[in-house]
C-alpha cells in the first residue's frame, strides 16, 4: 500500500513545486516590471525623435517629421475646464506655424475621465467646435505603467521640467534640438505672454 502511494505523493509534490515556481515568477513580475521599465528606458539615452505616436485617424507619426521644429505638446480632453484652451491653441498655431513652429494635442482619459469619446468622435468635436487644424495623437495614457513613451521623456528627460503631468493641457516646449525647454501649467494661457515670449525667443 505504501509503495502506491508513494508514485502519487511524488506527483502532487512536483505539481507542487511547479506551482509554487510559477507564482513565484508572476509575484516577482509584478513587484519589479515598472523597474525593469524603467532600466530598459536608461539603456538607450531619451531621443525625442526617435518616438512614433498614431494619430487620431490611425497613421503613425514620426516625431522626426518635427526635426528642426519648435514643438508645444499639450494633454488634451473634450470635457475639462480647459477645453475652451483648444481655441487660443489654434491661435498659437496659426500665429506661428510658418516659423517652423507647430503644437501636437495628446488626448487622455487620464484625468476626472474627461476624454471618453472614440478617435471619430473627439476628431470631430475640435474641428467642429474650434477648427482645430494643428496635428493631433491618439489618445494614450499619460500616466502610470503603460505612460506613452512620449511621456516617458517629457516628464523624465530635463531634471529641470520632470515630474508627472497632474492635469488636462499641461504644455511642454521643445526646441529645434529634440529637448524640452520649458513646461507651462493647465492654468498658463495658450496666448499668454509667458508662452508667446518663450517661443518668439526659440524662433529668433
Amino acid at each position: 500500500m505504501n509503495s502506491k502511494l508513494k508514485p502519487e505523493m511524488t506527483i502532487k509534490y512536483i505539481v507542487l513545486v511547479v506551482l509554487l515556481i510559477v507564482i513565484s515568477g508572476l509575484i516577482f513580475f509584478q513587484k519589479n516590471r515598472d523597474l525593469l521599465a524603467k532600466e530598459a528606458l536608461t539603456e538607450q539615452p531619451f531621443n525625442f525623435y526617435n518616438i512614433k505616436i498614431k494619430t487620431l485617424s490611425g497613421k503613425i507619426l514620426e516625431l522626426t517629421d518635427f526635426k528642426n521644429k519648435i514643438v508645444l505638446v499639450v494633454n488634451v480632453a473634450s470635457n475639462c475646464g480647459f477645453t475652451n484652451q483648444y481655441k487660443d491653441l489654434e491661435a498659437l498655431y496659426q500665429q506661428f506655424k510658418l516659423e517652423e513652429f507647430v503644437i501636437l494635442g495628446v488626448p487622455s482619459n487620464d484625468f476626472g475621465g474627461q476624454e471618453p469619446g472614440s478617435a471619430e468622435d473627439i476628431q470631430s468635436f475640435c474641428r467642429l467646435n474650434y477648427g482645430v487644424s494643428f496635428p493631433m495623437a491618439e489618445k494614450v495614457k499619460i500616466k502610470g505603467n503603460q505612460q506613452h513613451e512620449l511621456y516617458c521623456f517629457l516628464t523624465q528627460s530635463n531634471p529641470k521640467y520632470n515630474g508627472n503631468v497632474k492635469w488636462n493641457f499641461t504644455k511642454f516646449l521643445i526646441d529645434k534640438n529634440g529637448q524640452v525647454v520649458d513646461r507651462f501649467s493647465p492654468v498658463t494661457e495658450p496666448l499668454s505672454k509667458k508662452v508667446v515670449g518663450r517661443i518668439t525667443k526659440l524662433i529668433k
